[in-house]
């Protein structure tokens, strides 16, 4: 990984609201975020989805469709126009921020046209156990894109360009999962549901040369137009693994620059990490979603969780080089439906864990960054309404010991279950070391090896409420 020093924030939550125009808002906030010392910026899908103006972009409809086409509703993004994504894109530029998008291969949604083909039904929770024979389905599998009249591509998707679905017109009341005729289940997936090739929409046929050949062009094409300096790979447990790095190595050698890229890969089993990493031959870093979990346990254990073991079974411990550390994203805020919430008291000792450390790829989220307020509906079907704190000046406080003290040889004190340290030795070009102690309950003592010029660090707000 090329970003040793480097911080990205995800500059979006699920909730943005859909008239405030996130464009706008990155092109108003990207000085701020470049003197605060964050280097680059993920956005997210800058495409239009199944529900136009009101998508957040992972209901894939067009991914042609950046705001400037009357399409399912609106002309503009859930984000804004297609000017208003160009003009903050350099904005950002100017700013020396780097430009990650999300992208999702996965499935598309809202096609135009219905055809009638054969598939076979399958288990929802097995995917290798049929459950009839096959029939006789209608679905909307044909995408025409009418209202862009093959601007920039004259590709339509029909259903042979796709693998499954789980909506049949002729049968709207079976729950099954319809896999298409000529078609298998991808095996190089997450094994969960014996093959969890299938998410939702019509599941994208990565392994079609069409499909292929037509997803490297509108790369191509998003580079051209908009730029990317790397990529954030949406649902990769549900993609065939093996085409990732054959699409990303297209990209870079069109654009004749090294693009970074991070999968999403949402699996606490830290093997399955592994072996996606083992098959894509480390071209795309994961997300540590392991790390996540021991801070969510860790935020609700209080003082009665070992620190000691914070790092245990985690990427960024296995695979430092491969691992962008996290505490929360858009899945995760509570209503979603990964929701695992970080308790408010232990955000700013776990941004310490990911900011002032050697290993891993640290990545600030936006709802922790600025804040957040909304409501949605639980999974008990009432109504919740969300508060986020904004933990802006501690993450930009952390962010500054970061550039200015965390550099050189590290050694860890995880030697008590309540507090923790560890210092940062400095470089010849970096002269200012750090200790930092965090501790969530009981105090314990430090003795630390450090330098002569070595800032020591502590959080003490950031205290067990128990």
């Amino acid at each position: 990984m090329d970003n040793i020093d480097g911080v990205m924030i995800q500059f979006f939550h699920w909730y943005n609201a859909p008239d405030v125009t996130l464009w706008n808002e990155l092109k108003d906030r990207a000085w701020q975020l470049g003197e605060a010392g964050f280097t680059s910026v993920w956005l997210p899908p800058a495409y239009k989805g199944n529900a136009g103006g009101l998508d957040a972009g992972y209901s894939v409809y067009d991914m042609y469709g950046l705001g400037e086409f009357d399409q399912k509703g609106s002309v503009r993004t859930k984000y804004g126009t297609r000017d208003e994504l160009i003009a903050a894109v350099a904005e950002a530029r100017l700013c020396g921020l780097q430009i990650y998008w999300d992208v999702v291969l996965n499935h598309r949604m809202g096609g135009d046209e219905e055809e009638e083909f054969t598939a076979t039904p399958y288990y929802n929770d097995n995917r290798h156990e049929q459950i009839g024979e096959p029939r006789t389905i209608r679905a909307h599998t044909h995408f025409t894109f009418p209202c862009r009249q093959k601007k920039y591509s004259e590709t339509e998707w029909h259903w042979w360009h796709f693998t499954a679905t789980d909506t049949d017109n002729n049968n709207p009341t079976a729950n099954d999962i319809l896999l298409f005729e000529g078609k298998s289940f991808d095996e190089a997936v997450d094994l969960e549901k014996g093959s969890f090739d299938y998410l939702m929409g019509c599941d994208v046929d990565v392994k079609h040369e069409e499909v292929q050949a037509e997803i490297k062009r509108w790369g191509e094409w998003f580079f051209d137009t908009i730029g990317m300096d790397g990529v954030r790979f949406e649902a990769v447990k549900h993609v065939e693994a093996g085409f990732f790095p054959v699409w990303l190595q297209h990209v870079r050698n069109y654009s004749k620059s090294r693009i970074f890229a991070v999968g999403e890969y949402w699996s606490y089993e830290i093997e399955a990490l592994h072996h996606f990493i083992s098959v894509t031959s480390g071209a795309v870093a994961l997300f540590d979603a392991p790390l996540h979990l021991n801070f969510s346990e860790a935020s609700k254990a209080g003082n009665s969780f070992d620190m000691s073991r914070i790092f245990e079974g985690t990427l960024v411990k296995n695979e430092p080089a491969l691992a962008v550390t996290l505490v929360a994203n858009h899945d995760t805020q509570p209503l979603r439906a990964l929701e695992s919430v970080v308790e408010e008291w232990f955000k700013p000792l776990a941004y310490a864990l990911i900011l002032l450390r050697q290993e891993g790829y640290p990545c600030v989220f936006y709802a922790d960054y600025y804040g957040a307020s909304y409501e949605d509906v639980g999974r008990d079907g009432n109504t919740y309404p969300i508060e986020i704190l904004c933990h802006k000046k501690t993450i930009d406080d952390l962010r500054g010991v970061r550039r200015n003290h965390a550099h050189g040889d590290q050694y860890d004190y995880f030697d008590h279950p309540n507090t923790i340290g560890w210092t940062r030795q400095g470089t010849d070009s970096h002269q200012g070391g750090v200790a930092v102690v965090l501790s969530n309950g009981d105090a314990g003592t430090k003795r630390m090896q450090a330098s002569s010029r070595t800032t020591p660090f502590t959080m003490p707000s950031a205290t067990s409420p128990t």
